[in-house]
């Protein structure tokens, strides 16, 4: 399914991006696993990878500094040539908080790094994919955009943001090729959630009709779909992925 094609995957030294990595090598990608700050975890991933036969490299880049996105997307070309599936996954650090606690500087600066992690990969990606007249975007975004839990403001309110900033994305890269879709995931099993209190973990359980919150090996393969060309004629389009949990 992804013969040839080079696919950047932003914070995939664990978790979601880790398995999308995997499956899209699995699938016959070759992956850059980019990481900030677990250089071991992200070896161990493309270790893995390698184990299995596929194709893999680690590259380190702070998504949130545009000079360090330039000089990884830099040395993708170089090393490969192109660039055409890039997952925007990167995970900001979480500010758990009810609206009555948060200040105003914890809100906008989960708000910024959200967006500058999807702007600056977006940013640097763009004009490649442009000039190939092909790519494949997709967005890791979250149901708390739609669905708030307890303490979960200023990352429903980041990743809203960013569902804007990616539909416009779609709408302009379409005409070039370029296909940009939007992936939302329910609550997903990862270090992300981790310490989210054990009452709240039973209550989403609960309510999710499949009978279990996500591991991220059953997501990937959804992400895995948009950043194929079975979505070809999908554009700017929603994933919901959330075993029935909320449906909408």
């Amino acid at each position: 399914m992804f013969e040839g094609k080079i696919a950047l995957i932003t914070g995939a030294s664990r978790g979601i991006g880790a398995a999308t990595a995997s499956l899209l090598a699995e699938r016959g990608g070759t992956v850059i696993v980019n990481y900030v700050n677990n250089a071991e975890a992200a070896q161990k991933v493309v270790d893995e990878i390698t184990r299995k036969n596929g194709r893999a490299v680690a590259l380190r880049a702070d998504v949130r500094d545009q000079e360090q996105v330039n000089s990884m997307i830099k040395q993708i070309i170089n090393d490969f040539g192109r660039l055409d599936i890039l997952v925007s996954n990167a995970a900001m650090d979480f500010v758990r908080s009810s609206f009555e606690d948060i200040e105003w500087e914890n809100l906008i600066k989960k708000v910024n790094e959200e967006l500058a992690a999807g702007f600056n990969v977006t940013k640097a990606a763009f004009p490649i994919m442009k000039g190939q007249k092909y790519g494949r975007i997709v967005y890791v975004s979250t149901s708390r955009t739609i669905n708030p839990i307890p303490n979960y403001i200023a990352h429903g309110t980041a990743k809203a943001a960013l569902n804007t900033f990616a539909r416009y994305v779609a709408f302009e890269g379409a005409p070039h090729g370029i296909i940009a879709n939007l992936f939302i995931p329910g609550v997903v099993k990862t270090d992300a959630t981790a310490n989210n209190p054990q009452w709240l973990m039973d209550k989403l359980k609960a309510s999710t009709p499949i009978g279990k919150l996500a591991e991220p090996e059953d997501i990937a393969p959804q992400i895995a779909f948009l950043a194929s060309d079975d979505c070809r004629f999908m554009v700017g389009a929603t994933l919901n992925v959330n075993g029935g949990a909320e449906m909408y």
